[in-house]
């Protein structure tokens, strides 16, 4: 019998790196069985996501968004022409690893990526038909998309507009927060409950969620 695959997956962070903490203490053990996180990278160079990676020693890249927009007119086509060409040259720099990963997660990324990334990463022969990215948003599929879904949704509750929020693990696409969702997880909203308590709440439901959702897309990879 042939040895289970090894996997190797990309994680792209921006903050504090609790999520990619989660992903690190998953790898190898049952609930990211063959796994590994081959590289870090962050679009902000004061995340402390880096520090945990370089603890766990995974290699780390910082790519600055600020740097483009320099060599670009401070317009609204000189900002669009900065960010597709940092979008194209980090999809040549995973491109460039090796080993190349087989999923790319975007755990607590933010930014928003157009299709100068998604094309040559989503099109690329090595895995067949092309590198999977999924992100982490704290909201249900068609809910609070952007930044804000954890507030939006404390503040939809106090209005009574709705009992339950949410997380979900999703495909990552052009359009913000839309992908299909791989794995969702509800979330209910309590009486009372400051944001504080409840952004405490979602980070917990996040940790597992996306150590679940990366196996889920990992597990498909072979069927």
């Amino acid at each position: 019998m042939s040895p289970p695959s090894t996997y190797n997956i990309t994680v792209l962070i921006s903050g504090g790196g609790t999520n990619l903490q989660a992903l690190i203490d998953a790898c190898g053990t049952p609930a990211l069985p063959n796994t590994r996180i081959v590289h870090v990278i962050s679009n902000r160079q004061k995340a402390y996501g880096l520090e945990r990676a370089k603890q766990a020693s995974i290699p780390t890249t910082y790519h600055s968004l600020p740097a483009y927009k320099k060599q670009h007119p401070d317009t609204p086509s000189g900002i669009s022409a900065a960010r597709s060409q940092y979008d194209a040259d980090l999809a040549s720099i995973i491109l460039s690893h090796s080993p190349r990963p087989d999923v790319i997660v975007c755990a607590g990324w933010m930014h928003i990526f157009s299709p100068s990334f998604l094309t040559p990463i989503t099109t690329t022969t090595t895995p067949p038909n092309g590198i999977k990215v999924i992100n982490l948003h704290p909201a249900l599929p068609g809910e609070f998309p952007g930044a804000s879904a954890i507030k939006m949704a404390w503040e939809a509750g106090k209005r009574g507009e709705t009992k339950r929020t949410g997380v979900m693990i999703h495909e990552l696409i052009v359009e913000l927060d839309a992908g299909d969702a791989v794995v969702t997880k509800e979330v209910e909203l309590r009486e009372g409950e400051t944001l504080d308590d409840l952004e405490s709440r979602i980070h917990t439901v996040e940790h597992g969620l996306i150590v679940e959702g990366t196996r889920t897309v990992l597990e498909k990879l072979n069927r």
